[in-house]
């Protein structure tokens, strides 16, 4: 769904486990963590955008999980190339890579 500021996305996402890396513990809907949709050979050019994840059916998701979530992205012209069905994400707090998504319906 596209509104005049929000690209508003459906999407299946997995949180790493805490020895994988992941958080140490879940995060509440309205999270806003970065997402990352192509890695530079140089991770110095890494490029993030913030999307707020919202939970229509849960309090909360926990590393190891797997849920259908809803992903607000700014409409910015940046992002809008990588809103696609079928794109692939990292999900980061700063450097760090704590889970994937991808988008299942826009």
């Amino acid at each position: 769904m596209r509104t005049d500021d929000l690209i508003i996305v459906k999407a299946k996402i997995t949180m790493k486990t805490t020895e994988e890396g992941g958080r140490q513990f879940g995060f509440k809907s309205g999270y806003r963590p970065n997402h990352v949709f192509e890695l530079p050979d140089d991770l110095r050019n890494l490029k993030t955008y913030i999307g707020d994840i919202q939970f229509d059916d849960q309090e909360l998701i926990k590393p190891g999980e797997t849920k259908i979530v809803k992903v607000r992205f700014l409409k910015v012209p940046q992002v809008e190339q990588f809103i696609n069905i079928g794109q692939k994400c990292f999900i980061n707090e700063a450097a760090r890579t704590i889970g994937f998504g991808e988008i299942l319906e826009i």
